[in-house]
């Protein structure tokens, strides 16, 4: 406990991260700058464990731990027993500092999902045809805008095309983006901006990695900076002072506009650049300075590692684009006894309490014990990501849900019904984003959330989903797997006053929810997908 974090307030309390205030931190944290490096902080866990006469060790490491778990294994093999590397990416070579598989693995994840989806994948095309409308729009039409994060907290921004990769790219919030992105270009085009505003405003605070406190002990942004400037590939030489250095960084994206204008389709490269430094990478270390003369022995040289025959386990989510599948396989190819999983329907980082299935963290224990993973069946049985089928300001926009035996309910009654299980779950998509106070809805309304033995819990006040329906109730939901159960009183929309039940079961494939109740004095028996 009497480390001290890094603090570089031009970083910790920064609004705004910028080339500039990069470097100021570079500059205050002076000669010093390269003890802050992945290669001496690996050297301090083997001295640790030297000390502690632990003896070889299993060693987790997720999305950057992946990295120094792997800096660790190249230096000290000795000290290992096993490695697993959960949201792997290499320690680089080739072209591994443009980000290559950035964005294929963006795209896949958006059409992948699309049609794992029965109400997306009847649509023609792709996911990415879907939203490049929007896009084009975006592009043509900036605009000045303001939406609400799920706090209610307001924000102004540039509605862009690099607000838009910023949501795609940044998968922050990770479920609610790929759940809605489809679905909110598509309401984009055809006139509600609000779905896709919102996601704009929710990106930004789900990319800033600072606490609420920004707080350098719970998250250093300058310790985030000192290692990317010092550790990670760079399209330029970082031994050269920092004029030459954007000389050479001009020209060689100059040379990839040429070669490579696709990198990062379909976003240009200009258009990618001008999402946050330390999402877009490549302009953040162009003006750190200089390395000095007596840079510490022992920097790590991608180019002469010798990988251990330690037993390696790479687990990857095949929606996963900040630490695509295509990164895991290349970590994984580095290690003679190293073997890549892929979760299907995963997103970023598989084996930790927040991942969508417990399949990752029984895989990986199973590993850390036998040194085999054994049966990997639960892989491939992760649920798709639920999509939203369509934004709606007003009830009458959305399909019925279905009648089943005993329902008396006519379409606009079961019109309601849709609308109002849509509304949990654009609540239950956001439940673990909300730390303190309540969210909001998305057209007024709040939500409250509390955690349960099994799972949590969602308290609904007047939440509105479309303009013309408030949803009030509670919300009981498994924390992945299990029976869910909402019980709703709604008001609004015509003769749609009532209450319903509403139940289905979490973990499963293609999650159908049953609704009992009474709305406008008419029974309702119907079915519907889950929220």
């Amino acid at each position: 406990g009497r480390s001290g974090a890094v603090d570089c307030p031009e970083l910790q309390r920064a609004t705004t991260l910028t080339e500039a205030s990069v470097a100021a931190c570079g500059e205050r944290l002076g000669p010093q700058a390269p003890l802050y490096s992945t290669t001496l902080a690996a050297d301090d866990l083997a001295a640790l464990l030297d000390a502690l006469a632990l003896g070889r060790v299993d060693l987790y490491g997720d999305s950057y731990g992946t990295f120094f778990a792997q800096v660790f294994a190249v230096r000290h093999p000795e000290h290992l027993r096993s490695l697993v590397l959960d949201g792997a990416y290499p320690l680089g070579g080739g072209e591994y500092a443009w980000y290559p598989a950035y964005a294929p693995a963006m795209r896949d994840k958006f059409n992948l999902a699309c049609q794992r989806s029965p109400s997306c994948s009847r649509l023609p095309g792709s996911s990415m045809s879907h939203i490049e409308p929007a896009l084009q729009s975006l592009r043509a039409h900036p605009f000045a805008a303001q939406a609400d994060d799920v706090s209610g907290t307001p924000h102004k921004f540039t509605a862009d095309a690099s607000q838009l990769a910023t949501v795609m790219f940044g998968s922050a919030p990770a479920l609610a983006s790929v759940r809605e992105v489809d679905a909110a270009a598509r309401a984009f085009v055809a006139g509600d901006q609000l779905p896709l505003l919102r996601l704009m405003a929710e990106t930004q605070v789900g990319v800033d990695s600072r606490d609420e406190d920004q707080a350098p002990l719970k998250f250093s942004a300058g310790l985030a900076a000192a290692v990317m400037c010092q550790d990670a590939p760079q399209i330029y030489d970082m031994s050269l002072p920092p004029a030459q250095r954007r000389i050479a960084r001009d020209q060689a994206i100059e040379r990839r506009e040429a070669q490579a204008h696709g990198t990062y389709a379909p976003f240009t490269i200009g258009e990618y650049r001008r999402m946050p430094l330390d999402y877009a990478f490549i302009d953040e270390c162009v003006g750190w300075p200089s390395p000095p003369a007596a840079w510490p022995a022992g920097r790590l040289k991608t180019g002469t590692v010798s990988y251990p025959n330690t037993p390696t386990l790479i687990v990857s989510g095949d929606l996963d684009n900040m630490t695509p599948v295509a990164d895991g396989a290349a970590a994984a190819a580095n290690f003679p006894n190293g073997r890549q999983l892929v979760i299907s329907n995963g997103l970023h980082v598989n084996a930790l309490p927040r991942s969508r299935s417990d399949c990752g963290a029984i895989l990986v224990r199973r590993f850390i014990e036998t040194l085999a993973v054994g049966d990997t069946a639960c892989a491939q049985a992760v649920p798709p990501v639920r999509l939203v089928p369509r934004f709606a300001r007003h009830v009458d926009e959305l399909d019925p849900a279905v009648a089943l035996a005993g329902n008396a309910a006519d379409a606009a009654r079961l019109r309601a019904v849709s609308a109002a299980v849509l509304t949990v779950g654009d609540a239950a998509s956001r439940a673990t984003e909300i730390s303190k106070g309540d969210g909001v809805g998305l057209r007024g309304g709040t939500f409250s959330v509390t955690e349960t033995p099994t799972g949590y819990r969602l308290t609904l006040r007047e939440l509105r989903w479309t303009e013309d329906l408030a949803v009030t109730g509670t919300v009981e939901r498994p924390f992945r797997a299990g029976p869910a159960k909402a019980v709703l009183s709604l008001r609004g929309a015509a003769a749609a006053d009532g209450t319903l039940e509403v139940q289905w079961s979490e973990g499963m494939p293609a999650a159908v929810a049953s609704v009992r109740g009474m709305l406008g004095g008419q029974a309702v028996v119907a079915r519907l997908a889950a929220p």
